[in-house]
């Protein structure tokens, strides 16, 4: 089973395509999966470059037709909306997806829980006004969540109880960075940073550099960075709440949500930076050890091959061994 992009979608994220050429480096710039894009790359040739470029637009538009939980099209709107029903088939991507799903529910202690949506829009503070759930509502909306209720069989899916959904967003941006950075290897082009929405991955380096310097926004002091690395065949992904959270009766409630309690993150992170060899292992990770905390997500990330990251608290900020080799400036 294919699915393809509404042409509309496709127009959209092209319309949005800006190509601009600057010191040594073709840099296209696009909207999609409700974040801004960004690919810049050193052009082996430019028909080579606008070829790899046209393929990254089209494969991103094809990909948010296919798994945006808002496009009632969508192939995960349509899993959803059977929630409770029957088997919905799926192609060979949407299993590796949800394999994938799989692996880093089981890597991340089940901090990261591609069911957990029921508990998300819970605490959605774009409503207003904002206002903490009733326990009673909390507990029965944790009962339609858990990656173990998931049924699989060979291409197809189904989620056994009414009101269970899917929803890729905490793997989305991550997976699409990774599948850009393998088409960039397919196409040719070995010197490439995709960004998608501060999830990015490097291959090869810039003009006149060793590696890809990437800027870490401090939590502390948004707008300014703490730090810069050096990533190069290298992803680098962050989780924080320090931008998005509300205060309700003096009481501060973030953006991210433990799955396996019902509430936001209380434990005193601030954010949670890691380096790893892919996007989505490296995105999963900063949300598993955000909502871990330090004592269990800082040894987390450090048990995992080739991953390292630091994790900022009110108070401190904590390293793997491994990061100060990518630590290039200490703002």
């Amino acid at each position: 089973m294919v699915l393809t992009a509404a042409p509309t979608i496709r127009q959209r994220v092209r319309q949005s395509a800006v190509i601009r050429s600057k010191d040594g480096l073709t840099e296209l710039t696009f909207h999609a999966m409700g974040t801004s894009c960004r690919v810049s790359l050193v052009e082996p040739d430019r028909r080579t470059a606008n070829a790899y470029l046209d393929a990254v637009l089209n494969w991103v538009a094809d990909f948010e037709a296919k798994y945006s939980r808002f496009l009632e099209t969508s192939l995960i709107a349509r899993i959803n909306a059977a929630a409770g029903g029957e088997w919905v088939d799926i192609d060979e991507q949407t299993s590796g997806l949800l394999d994938l799903c799989g692996q880093l529910h089981f890597l991340s202690r089940g901090a990261f829980d591609a069911t957990a949506l029921p508990l998300l829009r819970l605490w959605d503070w774009k409503t207003r006004p904002a206002q903490v759930p009733a326990e009673s509502v909390i507990t029965e909306a944790r009962g339609r969540v858990g990656w173990h209720k998931v049924e699989r069989r060979p291409g197809q899916v189904r989620l056994p109880m009414p009101g269970m959904c899917l929803d890729l967003g905490g793997i989305g941006k991550e997976y699409a960075v990774d599948a850009a950075i393998e088409l960039a290897a397919t196409h040719g082009v070995r010197q490439v940073m995709v960004d998608f929405g501060q999830d990015i991955r490097t291959a090869g380096h810039p003009p006149g550099r060793p590696a890809w310097h990437i800027g870490l926004e401090n939590p502390r002091n948004p707008g300014q960075c703490w730090a810069s690395v050096a990533a190069m065949d290298m992803a680098v992904a962050t989780s924080g709440d320090y931008l998005r959270h509300t205060v309700i009766d003096g009481r501060r409630y973030g953006h991210i949500v433990d799955p396996r309690t019902g509430y936001p993150v209380d434990n005193g992170c601030l954010c949670v930076t890691v380096m790893a060899p892919t996007c989505a292992l490296a995105g999963a990770m900063t949300t598993a050890a955000f909502i871990l905390g330090p004592e269990i997500g800082l040894p987390l990330i450090q048990c995992q091959y080739g991953v390292s990251g630091a994790l900022i608290t009110q108070r401190e900020t904590l390293f793997t061994p491994q990061f100060h080799a990518y630590v290039v400036h200490i703002h």
